[in-house]
């Protein structure tokens, strides 16, 4: 049933201790085809959310569009990077390393600040070797790398390319609205925790282009040989879009190019689904990542045929068990009873 805006969004998934909930976890999602029909809805589909890191496969079209890409002879793995909140892992550092040297650029040119690798254990080498994290740790580092090549392929000014009004950042914001339907002229429009700008949209535009990297045939001839070409990355690096264990690389590999995800800071939770041409695209009120990736896993267990390796990989996030400290099993973290069928 379309519930498109509810008073207060419904709850999508509870945390549990024994037999009580011990917690709960509010939220909006909607899923939509590449014909642009709202085919579910739960919440305030409408509202406008900042999607955050969600948006990076659409950030990283203007690279392959322009003709940057080719120009400056981007690789698969670093158009992956381009698009991936990364864990900070040596594939993922060494390579946005050796993506900037080859423009003649270093990590001083990243205008994001340095934090440590998401990645627990990348996290934990880099304390025992006593060193302090770089710009190339930060999660959006290869995003920012891209943006450096379209500027030098456009031959504007490379030190305040995260300027809204940076040719750049313009270029990007005409994709998604392109792609999306959000009104770029009037959105509301903040700072990323990156330092770029990030576009307010509603979960239905979200999903719109979501739908649109699954069929990527309803578009114009150039921007679906970008899209194509940024998922064919994405699809053939899953490791370079997240890391080890993480969610996005965890179900995109499983989905063997069935299934793309992406995620973003907040509880924004997104995929294409292949073949189906479906958009899904998730938004937790709290900010709860946990709960993000679980509703995003129902909802791909409800709108897709998973089987094998990806229903095995999405029952591994959909109901999530929580241990104490001895290891003992005490809860679970899982979507709420009959939700989202």
């Amino acid at each position: 049933m379309v519930k498109k805006n509810a008073e207060a969004n419904p709850v999508l998934v509870e945390i549990t201790r024994g037999e009580l909930v011990e917690s709960r976890h509010r939220g909006a999602a909607a899923v939509v085809d590449s014909a642009g029909r709202l085919v579910a809805a739960w919440g305030g589909v409408d509202t406008p959310v900042f999607p955050r890191s969600a948006v990076k496969p659409f950030q990283a079209v203007p690279l392959v569009e322009s003709g940057a890409a080719d120009a400056f002879g981007v690789t698969s793995q670093e158009l992956a990077l381009a698009c991936a909140s990364h864990g900070g892992e040596a594939v993922h550092v060494l390579g946005v390393e050796a993506w900037l040297r080859r423009l003649g650029l270093t990590a001083g040119h990243l205008v994001c600040g340095p934090h440590s690798p998401l990645d627990p254990v990348a996290a934990a080498d880099l304390l025992a070797r006593s060193e302090q994290p770089t710009r190339l740790h930060n999660n959006c580092s290869g995003k920012h790398a891209g943006f450096l090549t379209l500027a030098g392929h456009l031959g504007v000014p490379t030190e305040d390319y995260g300027d809204p009004g940076h040719p750049v950042q313009r270029r990007v914001f005409g994709v998604l609205a392109e792609m999306t339907g959000a009104d770029a002229d009037h959105a509301v429009v903040a700072v990323d925790g990156c330092g770029v700008p990030v576009m307010a949209m509603s979960l239905t535009e979200l999903a719109r282009g979501f739908s649109l990297l699954a069929d990527p045939d309803r578009l114009p001839a150039l921007r679906s040989a970008a899209v194509r070409r940024v998922c064919g990355a994405m699809t053939s690096h899953p490791l370079l879009i997240g890391g080890t264990g993480r969610f996005d690389t965890v179900a995109t590999e499983a989905g063997r190019g069935a299934v793309l995800t992406k995620g973003g800071a907040e509880g924004v939770a997104c995929a294409a689904v292949s073949g189906l041409g479906l958009g899904i695209a998730v938004k937790i009120d709290d900010g709860g990542k946990r709960a993000a990736e679980v509703a995003l896993a129902a909802l791909l267990l409800r709108f897709t045929a998973a089987n094998g390796l990806l229903r095995q990989a999405l029952n591994g996030f959909g109901t999530v068990v929580l241990r104490n400290t001895c290891g003992e099993e005490v809860g679970f973290i899982r979507p709420v009873a009959g939700w989202p069928d």
